[in-house]
């Protein structure tokens, strides 16, 4: 059975190997152990409330029970753009008009912004790719809901999510090189690496202040605004299944697309019940996704729940995976 449960610094070693799996643009994925393993100490401190809810980074793991590999990671960030500006180009139209020829122009215009200062954002979706298929994704993904939907207030009202940005098939990433690299003047894989490795400083010091006018910048940086990365596709559509719509922002250095949700209209958030669970046989019932409901040792499964006389029946595995005993409350999406 999979399941989903809270990272942990004794995670290391495996958060590495995703790492590595991950590729190129996964800024929350950097291969750097020090980077992780801070990550998964803040982790650790986020679940257990050593830190303020504000400062939360949950870090969520995909482990198969059977043989103890992790498949997989996602996390929660309770609010971004606490400590440091979390920047953005928001794509606006900027009218212009001439009174003296009677001619008005309608320009396309990357404009930095700063505005999902406090959201709460959904991201590091990853899975081993021989793990895409059977549900996993969608255990993982969803799990990260379940977890908003247990403490709402330990979240913002909006909830974000950035896709990785376009690459093409020969490994660079168009955006970067038309846009991003003129004012940064780093290699990607640097500067990526510098977004999570460092304080961000500098971003505040580099990034442009001025409208880019998108006509201005080569075709191939213009195509790839607000278009997904091949691998991120799948992660779109699971967004867009809960709720999640483009912002209109992207990020600043590999165009991906920002999605954006009220918090309480999340799909996940509204369908799912707390019950107290029940250990028996839930026979021939749907396979369900089930959570425990505190914060602080988050689990989640699939599993198939009969519900019975006000109670979640689900089977001996189920229970074991959870953590919990009979007559505990639980979560299950409906």
């Amino acid at each position: 059975m999979l399941v989903v449960r809270p990272a942990g610094p004794s995670d290391l070693g495996s958060l590495m190997e995703l790492a590595v799996l991950s590729g190129r643009g996964f800024t929350s994925l950097p291969e750097d152990e020090t980077t992780l393993l801070d990550r998964l100490t803040l982790s650790e401190a986020s679940f257990t409330g050593a830190i303020a809810p504000r400062e939360a980074w949950y870090t969520l793991m995909l482990e198969d029970m059977e043989t103890g590999r992790i498949e997989g990671l996602c996390g929660v960030r309770a609010a971004v753009g606490v400590s440091r500006p979390h920047f953005s180009f928001r794509v606006m139209t900027l009218a212009q008009f001439s009174s003296a020829i009677g001619t008005r122009f309608d320009h396309q215009a990357l404009v930095l912004v700063n505005e999902c200062a406090g959201w709460t954002e959904v991201g590091s979706l990853y899975l081993r790719p021989e793990r895409r298929s059977g549900g996993a994704g969608s255990l993982l993904a969803r799990s990260r809901y379940m977890l908003i939907g247990v403490d709402r207030p330990r979240f913002s009202e909006t909830v974000m999510a950035e896709l990785r940005g376009y690459f093409s098939p020969d490994g660079t990433c168009p955006f970067w090189e038309g846009v991003a690299s003129k004012f940064f003047r780093l290699p990607f894989d640097e500067a990526d690496h510098m977004v999570m490795s460092t304080d961000g400083q500098f971003i505040l010091d580099l990034a442009p202040r001025h409208p880019i006018y998108v006509e201005l910048i080569p075709d191939a940086a213009h195509q790839a605004i607000g278009k997904v990365h091949v691998e991120g596709e799948a992660a779109r559509a699971m967004l867009e299944n809960e709720g999640f719509r483009g912002s209109g922002l992207v990020d600043i250095f590999d165009g991906g697309p920002t999605y954006s949700v009220p918090r309480d209209s999340i799909t996940t958030i509204q369908r799912t019940v707390a019950l107290p669970c029940a250990a028996g046989d839930p026979g021939d019932a749907p396979e369900l996704l089930v959570s425990t409901a505190s914060v602080d040792g988050f689990r989640a499964v699939r599993a198939k729940v009969r519900f019975e006389d006000g109670r979640a029946m689900i089977g001996a595995a189920a229970i074991e995976a959870l953590r919990v005993a009979p007559g505990e409350m639980v979560r299950v999406r409906q």
